[in-house]
């Protein structure tokens, strides 16, 4: 089954007063790079949601990110330093007086104190297990929607992709129609050459010398790798779970037998559907890279 390794997915909860927005994204990658850009989630609890994530998605660059909506955040508490309060109000006052400013009112003063550094501090609160429970369904619940949306792009790619393979299974078709001439043509060429410089040859040997040569340039191997080849494509992408990295091994072996078809074409029509073989495979070469 293809899906695609990019994606989108998000739910949210409600904590107390807090509302919590969870958004999950992915994009193609070799393996499962997850990165975890919130501070809500216990450092305790970070390596079960990366192990789930793993599990969950398989492969790609995989973003989570936790943010609040609305409400005060529970999970954080602020505190003023007495202390460091007085001494950042006196300063203000002296400096002020240097300056020779007239007398700062209490409200300016408040306001201004309060924005220096170390006044107001803030501390973090652990999130207690029921809280969690609640915060990890909802990232469950995203995890959910982003493997749908990869479900949904997969169908997509799927439909793509098999269509680039009939192509060059088609494509071989058409190339067939051309062998005939082409063996006629290099005989032909062979004969006029021959000829052209006047040399005296036994028939029979020649005969046997094309053969020979004409053994070279058959493609029949090649056409019938090329369509197994495109067989076993189809069953690895409706078989396996995550196919993608084999999808790419299947393709570069596709491209080897187009290759030397093209290499032992000597037949213009015969390159031209090379070509456009080489064209329906790269296609499928850049949507397996974004397969699951």
């Amino acid at each position: 089954m293809i899906k695609s390794m990019t994606g989108y997915g998000k739910a949210e909860c409600t904590i107390g007063a807090d509302k919590y927005l969870v958004e999950i994204r992915s994009v193609n990658g070799k393996s499962a790079d997850i990165s975890i850009k919130t501070q809500f989630i216990p450092r305790d609890k970070e390596m079960a949601v990366r192990q789930m994530l793993a599990e969950r998605l398989g492969r790609g660059n995989i973003d989570l990110f936790i943010t609040l909506r609305k409400g005060v955040d529970a999970s954080l508490s602020k505190s003023l330093d007495g202390e460091a309060f007085r001494s950042w109000t006196s300063q203000i006052r002296e400096a002020a007086s240097g300056a020779g400013l007239a007398q700062i009112s209490d409200e300016a003063l408040l306001q201004a104190a309060l924005r220096m550094p170390d006044v107001v501090s803030q501390q973090d609160k652990e999130m207690g297990d029921e809280e969690w429970e609640l915060l990890y369904a909802a990232v469950k619940e995203a995890v959910d929607g982003l493997d749908r949306f990869r479900t949904t792009e997969g169908e997509s790619l799927r439909r793509d992709v098999m269509g680039q393979v009939d192509k060059i299974e088609s494509y071989v078709s058409e190339v067939e129609k051309y062998e005939k001439e082409r063996i006629d043509t290099v005989r032909e060429r062979i004969r006029s050459r021959i000829a052209e410089i006047g040399y005296q040859v036994d028939n029979d040997r020649l005969e046997q010398e094309m053969i020979f040569y004409i053994e070279k340039l058959d493609i029949n191997e090649e056409k019938v790798r090329l369509r197994q080849h495109c067989r076993y494509f189809r069953e690895t992408a409706d078989a396996e779970a995550m196919p993608g990295k084999k999808l790419g091994f299947i393709a570069q072996e596709m491209g080897r037998e187009i290759n030397t078809m093209g290499s032992k074409a000597n037949h213009s029509e015969i390159q031209k559907w090379v070509v456009r073989m080489k064209d329906e495979l790269e296609k499928i070469k850049e949507q397996s890279l974004n397969i699951l």
